[in-house]
């Protein structure tokens, strides 16, 4: 089976992701609708391909604050409204799904789109889908690792025979159906786990590097250990893929980035640790302190973002960067906004300055 082509652009992939989470607006206390927050994300996601960005990602969650728990069914539904953006997870939590009902949710989703289906498997930052897909959490590692072995199989064999530790055993089974790609690109999600970027190298994966502040230099030993292991396994370097991802918003100057963004991320971090059992708050301070010019949060002019992403370039050398953009309860107008400017401002200077 050949592979399916996409048109690419050039240089640096450019693209979008979201968790999908259910936050009141901080200056209205309003909170949309599941139904909502999904009909926004399949606009944005439309937005972002008339607009020529390169991927978007959708995150999986198991909990009322969060509107999606199905990525593929919703990027499903994506692909029916778009034509040539990539299509990811962003992440599927492996530790607590079966890896062939996997398999087949994402071959579906690559017939669909013709070809553009992927997947950024992640351990997952929140524990619920454990108790409630009846997995233990103590296997946490073990799990994973079991379960994007067996994905890989799934991915190169249509028939195949398998036994774990886990899962019951498989013998001579047809594995349907196939995608449309010769096989579907998994890369693995790694939040600061050097063991993670290693298992990434070692299985010649892609590495996503999960990068949501302070100074993104502390992430190189990271991308380092994911090539030497490839290295070491036979993988070749021309194959290897780093991606990264950040928090950003986008505005005329820099200073007034800030200042639209503050509500917005403050009020993010407050729910978010809400969830974590914590009750730390963000002052303007903090803010100031984590959107820096040396750090990881990508909050600025267009400029700024340009010369922020360029110096992770010069770290990572990566070949991919996306973006959540619609956290804190961000109104769908503020949404549409960073879209257009992520598109058409910084977007083709990136392209243009990773392409030489």
């Amino acid at each position: 089976m050949k592979d399916v082509h996409i048109e690419e652009h050039k240089g640096m992939e450019i693209g979008l992701y979201t968790l999908a989470d259910l936050g009141p607006d901080p200056h209205t206390g309003k909170t949309v609708t599941a139904k909502q927050r999904i009909e926004e994300i399949i606009e944005a996601a439309k937005m972002a391909d008339d607009a020529g960005l390169d991927v978007f990602g959708v995150g999986e969650h198991h909990r009322l604050d969060y509107a999606v728990s199905a990525p593929p069914i919703v990027l499903s539904a994506i692909s029916q409204v778009t034509k040539r953006i990539k299509l990811t997870s962003a992440t599927t939590v492996l530790n607590t799904i079966d890896p062939v009902r996997l398999f087949e949710d994402f071959a579906t989703l690559d017939l669909l789109s013709n070809g553009r289906a992927e997947i950024i498997a992640g351990r997952g930052a929140f524990i619920e889908s454990f108790p409630l897909f009846g997995y233990d959490v103590n296997l946490y590692d073990e799990l994973y690792e079991e379960n994007i072995e067996l994905f890989q199989e799934l991915n190169a064999n249509k028939v195949i025979s398998w036994e774990g530790e886990f899962r019951s055993s498989l013998q001579d089974a047809e594995i349907s159906p196939r995608p449309v790609q010769k096989s579907i690109p998994i890369w693995v999600g790694v939040g600061g786990t050097p063991s993670s970027a290693a298992r990434a190298g070692r299985l010649g994966l892609g590495l996503t590097l999960v990068i949501l502040g302070g100074d993104p230099i502390r992430f190189k030993p990271l991308a380092d250990v994911y090539r030497k292991e490839a290295e070491q396994a036979g993988h070749d370097p021309a194959n290897l893929q780093i991606a990264v991802t950040g928090h950003a918003y986008i505005s005329a100057t820099t200073q007034q980035a800030k200042d639209e963004f503050y509500p917005y991320y403050s009020n993010y971090w407050r729910y978010l640790n809400r969830q974590r059992g914590m009750s730390t708050q963000m002052s303007r301070e903090d803010f100031e302190r984590l959107s820096a010019p040396e750090t990881a949060l990508f909050v600025g002019s267009s400029q700024q973002i340009i010369e922020k992403i360029l110096h992770q370039y010069e770290l990572f050398g990566h070949q991919r960067f996306i973006a959540q953009i619609d956290i804190g309860g961000m109104p769908f107008k503020k949404v549409a906004e960073n879209i257009e400017r992520l598109a058409t401002e910084v977007a083709p200077v990136i392209r243009q300055e990773t392409s030489k």
